[in-house]
């Protein structure tokens, strides 16, 4: 498994950010959102975020282990930075929510499996006790497997499932609700 560095997402990073992002709506894996973005839709959401709810990015630690990974990096190219992102977000506009968020992981289709995610996602562990935090939640399909077992393995529980939750490519679909207390 190939080393990562995670650090705070910038505004240069909303090219890399959308191109992930939209790989992630294209794949019908992990949002029901279904229109693409533009990196300057990226660039304002972005811009548009507080200290509480942070942008993160993971890139590799040393990029001379890209060059033997397909798509993302050609022979003796550096790969694009970054390979994946997360974010908390708001969980709920009322104060009562305050110390709630709900979290969000993208990564680049060549490097999901990898150990990316896992990075990213303890990262976010982290800067949700850092910011003050008393939960993480998220929303999952019940058909990607691999993410709920990451997300089981990192301590989040299952509290739920909402049937039919959402309209996706003219089908219903079910989302799994889980939760870790920090």
């Amino acid at each position: 498994m190939a080393g990562y560095r995670v650090r705070p997402a910038t505004a240069a990073d909303a090219a890399a950010i959308c191109e992930i992002y939209n790989q992630g709506i294209e794949d019908r894996q992990a949002t029901l959102e279904t229109e693409l973005r533009t990196p300057e839709e990226r660039r304002q959401w972005l811009s548009a975020r507080g200290p509480q709810h942070p942008v993160i990015v993971a890139e590799l630690a040393d990029p001379a282990t890209c060059s033997a990974r397909p798509p993302t990096c050609l022979a003796g190219q550096a790969p694009p930075a970054p390979i994946a992102w997360g974010s908390l977000n708001v969980f709920n506009a009322r104060p009562a929510y305050r110390h709630v968020a709900d979290f969000s992981v993208y990564v680049e289709r060549g490097w999901r499996g990898k150990g990316v995610g896992r990075v990213l996602l303890e990262r976010l562990v982290e800067l949700g006790r850092e910011l003050g935090y008393h939960k993480l939640v998220l929303s999952a399909f019940p058909f990607n497997t691999a993410g709920v077992a990451l997300y089981e393995r990192l301590g989040f529980r299952t509290v739920g499932v909402y049937k039919e939750q959402g309209l996706l490519d003219g089908q219903w679909v079910d989302t799994i609700i889980m939760e870790r207390l920090l």
